[in-house]
């Protein structure tokens, strides 16, 4: 995958993960930080599977690609879900 279109996503992913309005009311406040918390843990994801899709080949390429997914779904939940 192009240097150019892993920056693009990445940027992509941080954009939608950073879209949080200020808290108007409780239940709003709660709704709000559900969202940021998923958009962060599904954005961690698949900038994780992007880059561990660069790293190797056959087996091993599989393999970076889950481990890259998981440890940016736990990255992106924990800068998210405080």
């Amino acid at each position: 995958m192009p240097l150019r279109t892993t920056n693009i996503t990445l940027a992509a992913c941080l954009a939608v993960s950073a879209c949080q309005s200020g808290p108007t009311s409780q239940s709003v406040s709660d709704h709000n930080s559900e969202f940021g918390c998923i958009a962060g843990t599904v954005g961690g994801a698949i900038v994780g599977g992007l880059i561990g899709s660069t790293i190797g080949a056959g087996t091993g390429q599989v393999l970076a690609v889950a481990a890259g997914i998981g440890g940016g779904g736990f990255v992106g939940n924990r800068l998210t879900c405080r």
